[in-house]
């Protein structure tokens, strides 16, 4: 199975230092969903916490719809 190009150290570092702003979805391609998560500011955290908890487990997907493994 082919793997994204972004990076899984820096998906899971954005994610967990900037989640509740959404950076991760930004630097993953997944703009819309990024300008959501930014507006809500990551469904008041509870968003952030999921998408890490997918990040590394490994299952988090780019906007192509590659994931973004490790």
């Amino acid at each position: 199975m082919e793997k994204s190009e972004k990076g899984f150290v820096p998906t899971i570092l954005l994610c967990f230092f900037f989640g509740g702003l959404g950076v991760h979805r930004f630097y993953a391609g997944k703009v819309g969903t990024g300008i959501l998560m930014l507006l809500t500011l990551g469904g008041l955290g509870i968003w952030a916490i999921i998408d890490f908890i997918i990040i590394a487990c490994g299952y988090f997907k780019d906007a192509k719809g590659l994931p973004i493994k490790n």
